[in-house]
């Protein structure tokens, strides 16, 4: 039984999904991921987004120069997605060894997509161009139509988007990001080995009731939204079952205090402090903790094309306390990282 752990000792994980801003709040958050995670996805939608390979380079020289001494890690950049992305430059991005992926946003579906795609017929060269190449499509799986239910737009989305998506490009890599649902679980289940999905520790350890636990909890905010408990167990059971097609992105979306806490307070969970002790504290929850090398280390180098890493990471069972705050690098801001003040049952003792 894994229960009994003390010590787990595991290939040294990635991070398939991730914010880290610009300027001084990626100089903050950027060291929290290097000492866990040997590579990332990084997220495009900055303000404005990266939308070609010369920012790319640009936006990864400025995460580089952020990264802590004797750290090894790797940001793996992706180009944000419009109604006029260039088929060409995309193909020239990735082979110069710039762009890893694509990520799509419906326009207006979350932070900073104002700038997203607004009609499906716009990037269908584009679609095809990455089918041809193998190059991966990350996409934000949510319907941003206003009068849809927010906690039916993962849903409607796979009904009304990746069901024709599939179909029209068979060959396709599509990640579907930060899934939340029973729907997308079962989406990925039958999509076949060009499918897979990221699974965050937000979606893993609460549900819709966290946003109004006693009063309305800004910091558990998030888009995709929390959902029911039967969504967030579906879940529970793809990350911890062994299955191939899913592995971890922690959606890591870093906002100050004074952005979340006011009266339209900014989407996103900030999580990178403490990412792995929360999927181990999951794993651990689900007695599979055997498993989560094969999440958090196997499965998404294997989707993406790349090997695992060489290094290994260690984690311990004993008590590891989330800050109640992190300080802004050179502003007057804080952030407050996911169950801040709480206490979590491992920690990470060696990278």
């Amino acid at each position: 039984m894994t229960d009994r752990l003390q010590t787990l000792t595991i290939c040294q994980p990635d991070d398939w999904h991730l914010h880290l801003r610009d300027d001084a709040m990626l100089r903050t958050v950027v060291p929290f991921t290097a000492r866990q995670f040997g590579r990332a996805i990084i997220m495009p939608n900055l303000a404005p987004p990266v939308t070609n390979a010369a920012e790319a380079a640009s936006y990864r020289d400025r995460i580089l120069a952020a990264v802590p001494a004797g750290l090894d890690f790797t940001p793996l950049m992706t180009c944000y997605l419009t109604d006029n992305t260039d088929a060409d430059e995309i193909e020239a991005g990735h082979a110069d060894g710039v762009f890893t992926a694509v990520k799509l946003y419906p326009a207006n579906a979350t932070t900073n997509s104002n700038h997203g795609v607004t009609s499906w017929d716009n990037i269908r060269p584009v679609l095809a161009r990455l089918e041809k190449i193998s190059m991966p499509l990350l996409i934000h799986g949510e319907e941003a139509d206003p009068e849809i239910d927010i906690f039916d737009r993962e849903a409607m989305f796979i009904d009304r988007v990746l069901s024709w998506m599939v179909k029209e490009y068979p060959s396709l890599k599509i990640v579907l990001e930060h899934i939340t649902t029973e729907e997308g679980v079962a989406f990925v289940r039958e999509g076949g080995p060009n499918i897979g999905a990221t699974i965050t520790p937000h979606h893993l350890m609460i549900n819709r009731n966290a946003l109004l636990a006693g009063g309305i909890r800004p910091h558990m905010y998030c888009l995709p939204v929390a959902k029911r408990e039967r969504h967030r167990l579906a879940l529970r059971q793809a990350a911890t079952g062994g299955e191939a097609a899913f592995f971890l992105g922690t959606d890591s979306a870093p906002h100050p205090v004074s952005a979340k806490e006011t009266d339209c307070g900014c989407a996103g969970i900030f999580n990178a402090p403490n990412a792995m002790e929360l999927y181990a504290q999951v794993f651990c929850e689900e007695d599979a903790l055997d498993q989560l090398e094969k999440f958090s280390s196997i499965n998404g180098p294997v989707f993406y094309g790349l090997s695992s890493n060489d290094a290994t990471m260690t984690l311990e069972r004993k008590a590891f306390d989330v800050p109640l705050a992190v300080k802004v690098n050179g502003l007057d801001e804080t952030l407050r990282p996911f169950l801040a003040g709480e206490s979590l049952s491992w920690t990470l003792i060696d990278r």
